[in-house]
């Protein structure tokens, strides 16, 4: 693949992560955040997840969604509103990365396709 759209995707993914987390603190459940990190995850599932990354990848996105689940509001407890904090930041990183889960899946199946 060329270096030029691997080194974009590498950026998406870099502004993405830097999004999910300023934005999970500060702007939490914002729209705009999840349209912009859905773009993001786009580009990076198109541009930079070569073929023997795409397990990896799907695993990652996987464990984001059950992760995204599991409720941090106990921390709530400890430092107010910091299970919330982590909740909208997971959440964040979930949206970012199930757009670059999906396009890494469809990719997999074309190949398997065209391999038959």
């Amino acid at each position: 693949m060329n270096k030029t759209l691997i080194m974009i995707g590498f950026i998406a993914a870099m502004v993405g992560l830097a999004l999910a987390f300023f934005a999970g603190i500060f702007a939490p459940s914002n729209a705009i955040i999840i349209l912009v990190l859905m773009v993001l995850g786009i580009i990076i599932g198109a541009l930079s997840v070569s073929r023997k990354e795409i397990v990896p990848l799907l695993v990652a996105a996987i464990a984001l969604v059950v992760v995204g689940t599991a409720g941090y509001e106990p921390l709530n407890n400890m430092l107010s509103g910091l299970g919330d904090v982590v909740n909208a930041i997971i959440n964040y990183l979930a949206r970012l990365m199930a757009p670059a889960a999906v396009v890494s899946a469809v990719r997999e199946l074309i190949y398997v396709a065209l391999e038959k």
